[in-house]
């Protein structure tokens, strides 16, 4: 049962995809999009490149070679587009500080795609460690976003306890599912580096980490779905820290910037 192929195998492959790209469909039907577009743009274009990449998988005049091509071209597209989403997590959560939230943004958003790049490069001219380059070259590059990306949430949801501030229950759901997928992959793909596993035991970290993303995936349509309990509470105060000075002086900076002919 846990092995490539097996109908368990098909099912964790093909459902959480089904499901992110009907998310993506309520979220564009009720309107969300507008509130957050980053996600709407990661659910409806990663759902679809897996199932791109699982045709090819599947499809017998898909030559093994062309596979690795396809996952190449799935991990350049949804390597920026998880950056730009980790980049409107990190705005939306700072957002009482405008312009802090919008530098945190661009800065996320720009040094993500820019290592994802270079990655890239660096996995193209990386020693080949299989039958094809290819193959190793996307293991490499897969591995480096999930690096990049778990230390970057990890970095949001510090900094963001650390100023006392508390995300809404949308930005948590999804922080909350990209975090734990991150995670586990980087863990598994560190358990399978050290090398000297069975190919039984590599399947079932596989396995995992499929079942992972389907636990994700579902906690996705519960923090965008499900209505959140509303209870009347008095606005709080910004707590005080340094992030008001910050924001104070990037808006005079920018003030500034703009006043010069």
């Amino acid at each position: 049962m846990l092995q490539a192929h097996s109908l368990l195998w098909h099912y964790l492959w093909v459902a959480p995809n089904v499901l992110l790209f009907v998310l993506a469909f309520l979220i564009w039907k009720n309107g969300l999009r507008k509130a957050f577009p980053a996600f709407f743009a990661f659910a409806l274009f990663s759902s679809l490149g897996q199932f791109a990449l699982y045709t090819a998988d599947v499809a017998p005049t898909v030559s093994a070679e062309n596979f690795w091509r396809v996952d190449w071209g799935t991990l350049l597209i949804e390597g920026p587009l998880k950056f730009v989403l980790i980049g409107a997590v990190f705005a939306q959560i700072f957002g009482q500080y405008p312009s802090v939230a919008q530098l945190g943004r661009l800065l996320i958003s720009a040094v993500g795609i820019t290592l994802v790049l270079s990655s890239a490069l660096a996995a193209a001219y990386a020693p080949q460690g299989s039958h094809f380059g290819i193959i190793s070259g996307a293991h490499l590059l897969d591995q480096t976003i999930y690096l990049i990306e778990s230390g970057l949430l990890v970095f949001i949801f510090l900094f963001a306890a650390y100023f006392r501030l508390k995300p809404t229950r949308l930005i948590f759901g999804i922080a909350l599912g990209l975090a734990i997928s991150a995670c586990v992959h980087l863990a598994t793909w560190a358990v399978i580096a050290n090398g000297g596993w069975a190919n039984s035991t590599r399947a079932r970290l596989d396995f995992l980490n499929m079942a992972t993303y389907h636990v994700c995936v579902l906690i996705w349509f519960y923090y965008l779905l499900m209505p959140a309990k509303i209870s009347p509470k008095a606005a709080a105060p910004l707590p005080e820290s340094n992030l008001s000075d910050w924001n104070r002086e990037l808006e005079r900076l920018v003030q500034h910037r703009l006043s010069q002919p």
